[in-house]
């Protein structure tokens, strides 16, 4: 603690990302990165941009990416925004959308992010337990509220909650914004920004760091009413004008416009979801139903962190969470077949 911090610094608990470690021989599967590269196609876009004008600022809506998005999802640009990466939408919707009085809600096994972002801007907020298959149970959030928010698929469970639960958890909170977090939905659920023309309230946020493969060029994306989108240009343009730089626009567009590659990565990712599920249960484990492209699972008869230690020894890194509830789970990151086949190998040694 030094004398020169504002006072509120002190209480700041941050939030710690999954390690990534410098050893280039290990087997990582902790940090939910996609396995296939991102699209040649959204490569050969980023390449094209360094060249002298890279001397000049670019633009600061980041017009061509939120016509692609816009484009994919059959909205108007009016209901898009785009930042650098998904934190960084999510940081300004706390801070543009949650100061209210009444408590923010969201599920007691989330994104840690989350009471961070609340810490952060002073917000108030209520941790709703999760039920005992560590489902989203929709009633639970019919209570007086200053906003929700939860990740679908959740995380680090895999969990979905269909769209429309969704939709009963929107018509249960019309006077507060629910922001749905889909960083995982291409990966098995259906998107609900199919909503977002019919409910005032509801906001969307993604990122290409997941199922698009674009992890290091941090870029996300939210989709609402242009009212919601306006509160958060409002907190960009009061904090960084220009979050996204002209790579990460071309490439981020680029990956949206090529749907080929996109949809045919995710495949791999499902089938070898599938293939990992089967793995793990011939193993022992009880795996919980994921729509993500990580899995979450324990063993009945052996100690969450003793089997990652034991993974880390023969090279393979997977996230273990310390919290009460979930102690005994790993998340476990769907890496390539030869990735995957390396985990079971060192399971079955374990």
């Amino acid at each position: 603690m030094s004398k020169f911090w504002s006072p509120f610094v002190k209480d700041l608990v941050p939030y710690v990302p999954g390690e990534q470690p410098k050893l280039s021989k290990l087997v990582k599967l902790n940090t939910n990165e996609n396995p296939y590269g991102p699209s040649p196609k959204a490569i050969a876009a980023m390449q094209a941009e360094v060249n002298d004008d890279l001397r000049l600022y670019p633009d600061p809506n980041g017009d061509r990416l939120k016509q692609a998005v816009a484009d994919y999802y059959g909205v108007s640009t009016a209901q898009v925004f785009v930042g650098n990466g998904s934190d960084e939408v999510l940081a300004h919707a706390f801070h543009g959308l949650f100061q209210h009085q009444a408590p923010l809600l969201f599920p007691d096994i989330s994104y840690s992010f989350y009471p961070v972002y609340c810490g952060l801007y002073g917000i108030d907020y209520q941790q709703v337990p999760l039920d005992e298959q560590f489902q989203i149970r929709v009633e639970d959030y019919a209570r007086p509220n200053g906003g929700i928010i939860f990740p679908n698929p959740n995380a680090p469970t895999g969990c979905l909650l269909p769209l429309e639960a969704v939709e009963r958890l929107l018509q249960g909170s019309p006077d507060s914004v629910v922001l749905v977090d889909e960083a995982y939905i291409d990966f098995g659920g259906q998107s609900a920004i199919a909503l977002v023309d019919k409910y005032p309230n509801l906001l969307v946020t993604q990122t290409l760091s997941k199922s698009r493969s674009l992890a290091g060029l941090r870029v996300g994306i939210a989709v609402g009413h242009p009212d919601l989108i306006e509160a958060l240009e409002r907190i960009k343009n009061s904090f960084n004008s220009y979050p996204l730089d002209r790579m990460a626009i071309a490439g981020a567009a680029a990956a949206f416009e090529d749907r080929e590659y996109f949809e045919q990565t995710c495949r791999q990712v499902i089938a070898s979801r599938e293939r990992v599920v089967a793995g793990l249960q011939g193993l022992g484990f009880e795996v919980l139903p994921s729509a993500a492209n990580f899995v979450f699972a324990r063993h009945p008869s052996k100690d969450a962190a003793t089997l990652a230690a034991g993974l880390r020894e023969q090279g393979v890194i997977v996230r273990h969470f310390k919290q009460p509830r979930i102690a005994q789970f790993l998340r476990i990151t769907i890496g390539t077949p030869e990735q995957n086949q390396a985990l079971l190998d060192a399971l079955q040694s374990l």
